[in-house]
């Protein structure tokens, strides 16, 4: 299992955290559910850091059962689209950037 990490570093502009999330919410998350072959879409959005830290006001996490099939998605219409509503919505509301990590996912039980 892989995941696909997309994470905004930056800010949001001032005023503007609630419509951004908004935003997110309403027009981009139906688009991340349609990639094909994702098992997972998690959407985080930053609340608190450690001082000094990068700031990350919204992370995605889509998880693949495996590189082939995350390729398949990221050549799909719904990535396609949802690169141009991200560009609107980063155009209204995100000063930063947006970069990509691919993670191999390994699970361990907590403790009892």
């Amino acid at each position: 299992m892989i995941t696909r990490f997309a994470l905004f570093e930056g800010s949001v502009k001032s005023g503007r955290k609630d419509a951004f999330r908004e935003a997110v919410t309403e027009r981009l998350v139906p688009l991340w559910r349609q990639f094909p072959g994702n098992s997972d879409v998690r959407v985080m959005f930053g609340e608190e850091r450690d001082a000094g830290a990068p700031e990350y006001p919204l992370i995605l996490a889509i998880t693949y059962p495996d590189r082939e099939t995350m390729s398949g998605a990221l050549e799909s219409d719904a990535r396609n689209r949802s690169r141009e509503v991200t560009g609107e919505i980063v155009a209204e509301f995100f000063d930063g950037r947006i970069h990509h990590h691919v993670t191999e996912a390994n699970e361990y039980a907590g403790r009892p």
